[in-house]
């Protein structure tokens, strides 16, 4: 009799088990297929139906254009360029945080005292002259690169893909630099290290440092302080840094 009541009690085990694990390999089936749709379905809506854009641009000199027009720096110019590729029918509001002479630590000082710095669709990173014109320890980069890194991160909706870094321009190929090899061999070395760290965490970086150094050849290139980019060099620029744009902003 012990020995049916065992039998009997292995039969029930064994068919409950088996209808738990098709209920439970059923839902796992239902919840997979669900989040295989939706991203799809959200990522098609954005991009068919967005018509307003927030830039934010963060830098030194380099971004706040010294020397030139407001709408001649870089930032303005690629603003005016996605109007142009959109025909006007989609909205581009831009923001800039930079002045001439900010280091890294300036920077990322700066941005501390912002509070409202979300949800751009697309930022722009170039900084690193001025450590390397104020002979600041090289450490000093390799340590707040990464932090500005993570906040602009932060305030392109925390995605990474909303982010582009631009190399440093080189202030030799200029008057004021004169062709300092020097000058070219330190900003290498910030290069560098930007690229390499960008590169590792899947980031486009955006190498506008050989078009800098055609400013001895091409006077026009550079602005009429005799340092820092003309109108005309922002605009070879926003040339490389457009098709990116573009492909980041889904247009």
């Amino acid at each position: 009799m012990k020995k049916i009541l065992s039998l009997f009690v292995l039969f029930i085990n064994i068919g409950t088990g088996c209808s738990t694990d098709r209920v439970l390999l059923e839902e796992e089936e239902i919840i997979q297929e669900t989040e295989t749709k939706i991203p799809n379905e959200n990522i098609e809506s954005e991009a068919t139906t967005q018509t307003h854009f927030k830039i934010l641009a963060l830098g030194d000199s380099y971004t706040i254009g010294y020397g030139v027009c407001e709408t001649c720096r870089f930032p303005e110019q690629l603003k005016q360029q996605l109007i142009s590729e959109t025909n006007s029918n989609k909205e581009f509001e831009l923001k800039i945080i930079a002045q001439s002479g900010w280091t890294t630590n300036n920077l990322l000082s700066s941005l501390n005292t912002q509070n409202d710095l979300i949800d751009f669709d697309l930022v722009t990173l170039l900084i690193g002259v001025n450590n390397q014109y104020q002979n600041l320890p090289f450490s000093v980069y390799e340590t707040e690169f990464p932090q500005l890194i993570a906040k602009a991160i932060l305030y392109a909706k925390s995605n990474k893909n909303n982010l582009m870094v631009i190399s440093i321009p080189d202030y030799a190929f200029t008057p004021f630099g004169g062709g300092n090899s020097n000058i070219s061999a330190d900003i290498n070395k910030y290069n560098d290290f930007a690229q390499n760290y960008c590169t590792i965490n899947n980031i486009a970086f955006i190498n506008i440092t050989d078009i800098s150094r055609m400013g001895l050849e091409d006077p026009n290139l550079v602005a009429s302080d005799g340092l820092h980019p003309s109108e005309l060099a922002y605009s070879k620029f926003v040339e490389r840094i457009l098709p990116i744009a573009i492909q980041k902003l889904k247009l």
